[in-house]
């Protein structure tokens, strides 16, 4: 069981199926998308690869929930 910081949003590695279905909707490679380190402590557990897309999910006042996404890339 991870315990995350109250703060620190819900990250999930998406499956390449998924991944491919972000891509073709926003019409973007992975390297268009914002970076995230595959060290960075929030995705520590989700055994990721550099080329890994995270899906961040932060809950918002105004929107719900606001889903981001990020391309892992090597520390």
């Amino acid at each position: 069981m991870v315990n995350m910081h109250e703060l620190v949003p819900k990250h999930t590695k998406l499956k390449d199926s998924e991944k491919n279905k972000v891509l073709e909707k926003y019409n973007v490679s992975a390297n268009a998308l914002p970076r995230i380190s595959k060290d960075d402590p929030a995705i520590e557990k989700l055994n990721v690869t550099p080329g890994d897309v995270i899906k961040i999910e932060r809950e918002s006042q105004t929107a719900g929930v606001s889903i981001y996404y990020r391309v892992v890339v090597e520390g």
